[in-house]
């Protein structure tokens, strides 16, 4: 019992690893609060499901197909918001504020043109065969899903430590006018960013379509608040903090699930980040900033 919901555990996790990571590299990056995050999520859902009921794609195809159109939407966030708002100094609170009319938008988009009903991915489009090892059953689709948020990972762990684009990205993070000085593009880099932010939102909103056969408007709204709680847990804009954040809340949720019962998962896994964060505030990467007068 306790392996079977371990393997589940691992798979629930590595998709809100993905989500949080999204959401981190904006904040990390960019210094931005990106609250349209979650929409950013919900469309990657309604991307895969469309490519493979209404164009007929093969379920491959449709996770790219997911990944490019919120990367595309990555693209236009920071041309047409950040970008802009960068340009004036606008204040901290701008970009987050206009962030939220983005999430507004587009799930009134999406709520208006598909309808606020909960969609399904065709029953023969989903691997139903299971594995058994050791007395734990795993599904093709579990384990597809498991190993496709491994690689996104390990590929963005080694893209950020191996490649030039990598090193400017966190260059920049630490300071944006010495990686200027450099001359590195530092508008270019941005960009980047955004658009990795919103794959990586993509691909989980996918992933955790298909592991729930679920698609709705809103389904990015709680899972914000998770990728919120995620990333302060593992220390604002740290990648190590939210990949293990997204496992520790998949861990608290799946265990609590199955030894408590499914009403009292959210209670029990904020419960546990909220004593977390009573022990160490600044998460558990983070680092403790100092106010001087």
């Amino acid at each position: 019992m306790l392996a079977q919901q371990i393997v589940n555990a691992i798979s629930l996790g590595g998709v809100y690893a993905l989500f949080a990571l999204g959401f981190t590299l904006i904040f990390g990056v960019l210094n931005v609060v990106n609250l349209a995050h979650g929409a950013v999520f919900m469309i990657g859902a309604y991307a895969s499901l469309k490519a493979v009921v209404v164009l007929q794609l093969p379920l491959p195809a449709a996770i790219l197909v997911a990944m490019l159109a919120t990367g595309a939407l990555g693209w236009l966030l920071d041309k047409f918001i950040f970008a802009p708002l960068r340009a004036r100094h606008a204040p901290h609170l701008a970009p987050m504020i206009a962030t939220i009319g983005v999430a507004i938008t587009l799930t009134s988009l999406i709520e208006g043109t598909f309808g606020s009903e909960n969609l399904r991915f065709p029953s023969e489009v989903l691997p139903a065969e299971a594995l058994s090892m050791g007395g734990v059953q795993i599904t093709w689709l579990e384990l597809e899903i498991i190993c496709l948020a491994f690689a996104l990972m390990a590929i963005l762990l080694w893209g950020l430590r191996k490649t030039g684009a990598g090193r400017a990205l966190r260059g920049l993070a630490e300071s944006p006018k010495a990686v200027a000085l450099m001359g590195v593009n530092v508008e270019s880099v941005f960009r980047v960013t955004s658009i990795l932010a919103a794959l990586l939102g993509g691909a989980a909103g996918m992933l955790i379509a298909l592991y729930a056969n679920a698609v709705f408007p809103r389904m990015g709204q709680p899972m914000l608040h998770k990728g919120i709680a995620v990333v302060i847990l593992g220390g604002m804009g740290d990648i190590r903090g939210a990949l293990l954040g997204g496992f520790f809340l998949g861990f608290a949720e799946v265990l609590s699930v199955a030894y408590v019962g499914s009403n009292m998962r959210d209670a029990i896994a904020f419960g546990l980040l909220f004593i977390v964060l009573l022990i160490r505030p600044q998460g558990l990467f983070g680092h403790v900033v100092q106010r001087r007068a």
